[in-house]
């Protein structure tokens, strides 16, 4: 065993994880994410940090997308036989801010709520006017360069049509609350404290994970149709909900990694995005073809193939600040962001 391993192995991290996921599966987590020293640095012991449940959160929010993008999840086994790890960079999701989202908070409000407990702040704000949505990166106050961002995208209802806006309302007014009044109390503690004992840690942790998902009630087809007239993006909300739209891998050479998997036959992206700074490079598999029920006309469930989530490689460089700090470039584009958002464009 390494020093890293043991590391990792002692860490309150890994015990969280093994009790949350168990041992095979945190073993597995360990060997395909990797995880920087900062991140094991908090050793067993009563109390869980807001950055170790924050990692954790992350690292399981990371294996679920890989369930969701086979393509993703054959390459990152790829990478893992020729002796790689994922540098988990970002994952992101898109909210409603609509008039009647149910139980559920509006917007970025419902990530908010645990992403600030949890350590993590807008960076900056991103204007996607062509989809138009907000964007809005959260990045963790703790550890911005080793733990993976957030980046939490708003569809503003209110810009659509008056038939768009009431399917919208159709959808989403029927979403629940995945979190519970207990759920909330911690958030409220991990929110003043930074920490919590160790069995509230375990009990949350599933919890932050299940918001990923889901939330409303099976959409009727002829909504579907309705939105996916005016935005392909809430049209991929009514059925894929707050569920990871794509997860992305930091890798060196975003350009050289498309066109080692092109020549693969693998369904790459045919552009890299590159921001305006020039140091922030894009690009992602296209989309997974995923079925999915709606409720026809007559009341039945019936099935459709539509898009589902993707997987990302993304490129950063460093760079020096004003204040002459070698920093990497943590930022987003909202020309790349647009450009990205089209992996899931095309339905069926």
């Amino acid at each position: 065993m390494t020093q890293t391993q043991a590391s990792a192995a002692n860490s309150q991290l890994h015990k969280l994880l093994v009790q949350v996921a168990g041992e095979k599966a945190a073993a597995e987590l360990f060997t395909m994410i990797k995880v920087e020293d900062v991140l094991l640095a908090e050793q067993a012991c009563a109390t869980v940090s807001r950055l170790t449940l924050a990692q954790a959160m992350n690292m399981l929010l990371f294996a679920k997308n890989l369930e969701a993008v086979p393509e993703g999840k054959r390459y990152v086994a790829d990478k893992l036989a020729a002796g790689g790890q994922v540098v988990f960079d970002h994952g992101a999701l898109r909210t409603v801010a609509a008039a009647n989202t149910g139980a559920l908070p509006q917007g970025e409000l419902a990530f908010k709520r645990l992403l600030e407990p949890l350590g993590f702040a807008v960076a900056d704000v991103y204007p996607l006017p062509r989809l138009k949505m907000t964007g809005r990166a959260y990045c963790h106050q703790d550890a911005p360069e080793q733990v993976a961002q957030f980046f939490v995208s708003e569809l503003h209802v209110d810009q659509f049509s008056p038939a768009f806006q009431a399917a919208v309302n159709k959808v989403v007014s029927t979403s629940r609350d995945p979190l519970s009044a207990e759920d909330k109390a911690l958030l409220a503690t991990l929110s003043d404290k930074r920490e919590l004992p160790f069995a509230d840690a375990a009990s949350l942790l599933p919890k932050l994970v299940g918001c990923f998902d889901v939330q409303h009630a099976t959409p009727a087809l002829a909504d579907y149709h309705t939105l996916l007239q005016e935005s392909a993006e809430m049209a991929w909300i009514s059925t894929e909900g707050n569920a990871f739209n794509h997860a992305t891998d930091h890798v060196a050479d975003v350009f050289a990694t498309a066109d080692e998997l092109r020549a693969k036959g693998q369904p790459i992206k045919d552009k890299v995005e590159v921001s305006a700074s020039g140091r922030v490079r894009q690009t992602a598999f296209k989309a997974a073809q995923v079925e999915r029920e709606f409720i026809d006309a007559d009341g039945q469930r019936v099935s459709r193939i539509v898009p589902g989530s993707f997987y990302e490689f993304i490129t950063r460089d460093r760079y020096t600040d004003e204040a002459g700090n070698n920093k990497l470039d943590l930022r987003f584009d909202s020309s790349n962001a647009q450009g990205i958002f089209k992996m899931t464009a095309a339905a069926c």
